[in-house]
């Protein structure tokens, strides 16, 4: 009999970087490497492959706040338009790779309440 998973549970859990199972131990080891296994509980977190997943949300996210950015950055500001590029750039720039660790960290949760493993090719 297998135990019942919280999506929800293990998606937050993993937004915050950490295990899925429990809470406690680390889920990435690095920027965006998920370790083998949970240094708490021994769980093998490396077994659930996130793949392109969490960068498809993450630029759809992000072109969801480029409309409004640059919508409200030249209506309320006026810069020159190089401003504007340079300005919305970097901030594109950092909130995606703020964005994407969050993301792929609720992803593998969700991978792992839903028992996704990678079963290799």
């Amino acid at each position: 009999m297998t135990e019942e998973r919280s999506g929800r549970t293990a998606a937050i859990r993993g937004l915050t970087g950490r295990c899925p199972h429990c809470g406690k131990g680390r889920l990435f080891k690095g920027y965006l490497t998920i370790v083998q296994s949970c240094e708490s509980c021994g769980e093998p977190l490396g077994l659930y492959r996130a793949a392109d997943g969490p960068a498809f949300f993450t630029m759809t996210i992000m072109l969801l706040l480029l409309i409004p950015m640059i919508g409200f950055g030249w209506v309320l500001f006026r810069p020159d338009p190089i401003t504007l590029l340079v300005t919305v750039g970097l901030a594109i720039t950092v909130l995606t790779l703020l964005i994407l660790r969050l993301v792929k960290g609720a992803f593998v949760g969700y991978l792992w309440a839903q028992r996704e493993q990678d079963r290799g090719a």
